[in-house]
């Protein structure tokens, strides 16, 4: 019996349901791929990690922070050398002590991690009271040791400019910079120096030397000495 146009428009979906010769190669080469890359998973395994440039961060806490843990590092079967990358290492974007980061894998599984820690220059003391210490850009170094000048103030952030005076003056033994709405105070440990801005404190930096254990007042049309 012939079938009517209806018949021919219901059994038309019928056909297609069956798998094509191309399908069933589609499928095959798809499950080859999925299985070679998990093969190579544990065919390259990350077998081994360096650590250089940490000062104040241990290898592991680098490592950590690397994303270098289960299951790429430091498991019963680590793997995953060849899927490992920046993208696992977003806490040495996020931490603090990290300025810059190198990360590179040699074949055929070491991963090398070159870090520059920022380096303690200060104390500052915050607005709220609290003593922490802080790196040259001001970043604030959590666990650092208490140690370098202490910069402390009021009134509207002056503490990029307590930073580069603190910098600028190093070679004075600084030991305290206190800023105000007026400008900077660096107490070295051969004197006293004042100044409203950081031009003019570069400008008359000598003055400390050559006017020992005074109170130097710096303008930008000269400078006073006082006792």
């Amino acid at each position: 019996m012939a079938l009517t146009a209806d018949a021919e428009v219901r059994a038309a979906p019928e056909r297609s349901r069956r798998p094509s010769a191309h399908g069933w190669w589609m499928l095959l080469a798809l499950s080859f791929v999925l299985a070679l890359l998990a093969g190579l998973w544990f065919l390259l395994p990350i077998r081994s990690v360096t650590v250089t440039g940490n000062r104040h961060l241990s290898a592991a806490q680098v490592e950590g922070l690397a994303g270098l843990t289960p299951p790429f590092y430091g498991a019963s079967r680590p793997g995953g050398w060849l899927y490992y990358g920046g993208w696992r290492a977003a806490g040495l974007r996020t931490s603090p002590w990290i300025a810059s980061a190198q990360i590179t894998r040699h074949f055929p599984g070491t991963v090398e991690l070159n870090v520059t820690e920022r380096v303690p220059v200060a104390r500052w003391q915050q607005p709220a009271g609290g003593v922490v210490v802080i790196a040259q850009d001001g970043t604030v170094l959590p666990g650092a040791a208490l140690g370098g000048p202490l910069l402390v103030g009021w009134g509207p952030d002056r503490l990029p400019l307590a930073r580069s005076a603190a910098q600028a003056f190093g070679r004075y033994t600084v030991e305290a910079v206190r800023y105000t709405p007026s400008g900077v105070v660096v107490h070295t440990a051969q004197g006293t120096v004042w100044s409203g801005t950081l031009d003019s404190l570069l400008k008359y930096s000598g003055s400390v030397k050559m006017f020992a254990g005074k109170r130097i007042n710096i303008y930008p049309w000269g400078v006073s000495v006082q006792q």
